[in-house]
C-alpha cells in the first residue's frame, strides 16, 4: 500500500497579523507537523534562528535558486523590499511521505502555491482590526517608520483578497486559530473537504 499523502496548508496575512505566533504554537501542539522554512533576502531580526525561522540567503543565492527551479515559487514583497520563496524540497518530500505540511508565505506566494498545488487548502489570517494591526506593528519596534507605512499600505492589499482564501481566522485568540488549524491539518487529503470560511472568534 502506497503512503496517503500529507495534507498541505498555506497561511498568508498582514505583515503584523502574529502569523509567527500561531506557526510557533501549531509545531508545538502537532509535532508531526512539517513547517516549511522558506528563503528570504530580507535581514533577520532579533531572536530569529537560520533555519528554523527563514533560510536567510543574499540576492545572488536567491537568483541560483530561482535559475535551478528549486522554487515552489517566489515573489517580491514590500514593493521590492525583499524577496522571499518556498524550496520545492521542504513541501514535496514531506507531503509524499504522509506528513501535513505548513506553508506561511505572503498574497502572492498562497496563489502561486495554490496554482501549482490546487488541493492545498489556503488560510487568511487578519487582525481584530486594522487599528489593531498598526498598534502590533508599532509594539514590534523592528522597522523604521517608513518601513511599517509601507507594510501597512501592503496589508490594505491583503486584506482586500481575503476572500481568494479557502478559510479565513481572525487572530485575536491565538489558541482558537490554533485550535482550528490543527482540525484541517490532520484531516485526510481529499479532493474537497474545506470550509469556505471558518475559525473566526465570536
Amino acid at each position: 500500500m502506497s503512503t496517503a499523502r500529507g495534507r498541505l496548508m498555506v497561511l498568508a496575512g498582514p505583515s503584523g497579523v502574529g502569523k509567527s505566533s500561531i506557526v510557533d504554537r501549531l509545531r508545538t501542539e502537532l509535532p508531526e507537523l512539517h513547517f516549511s522554512v522558506s528563503a528570504t533576502t530580507r535581514a533577520m531580526r532579533p531572536g530569529e534562528v537560520e533555519g528554523i525561522h527563514y533560510h536567510f540567503v543574499s540576492r545572488q543565492e536567491f537568483d541560483r535558486l530561482i535559475a535551478a527551479g528549486e522554487l515552489l515559487e517566489w515573489a517580491e514583497v514590500h514593493g521590492g523590499l525583499q524577496r522571499s520563496g518556498t524550496p520545492r524540497a521542504e513541501v514535496e518530500g514531506p507531503i509524499a511521505q504522509g506528513r501535513p505540511v505548513l506553508v506561511e508565505v505572503d498574497l502572492q506566494g498562497a496563489r502561486s502555491v495554490k496554482r501549482a498545488m490546487p488541493e492545498s487548502v489556503t488560510v487568511f489570517v487578519e487582525p481584530p482590526s486594522f487599528e489593531e494591526l498598526a498598534r502590533r506593528l508599532t509594539d514590534r519596534g523592528t522597522e523604521s517608520a517608513e518601513v511599517r507605512e509601507r507594510r501597512l499600505r501592503t496589508a490594505v492589499e491583503e486584506m482586500a483578497a481575503r476572500d481568494e482564501f479557502d478559510v479565513i481566522v481572525v487572530n485575536d485568540e491565538v489558541q482558537v486559530v490554533v485550535d482550528r488549524l490543527v482540525e484541517l491539518l490532520v484531516a485526510p487529503a481529499g479532493p474537497d473537504p474545506r470550509p469556505t470560511v471558518s475559525g473566526v472568534p465570536e
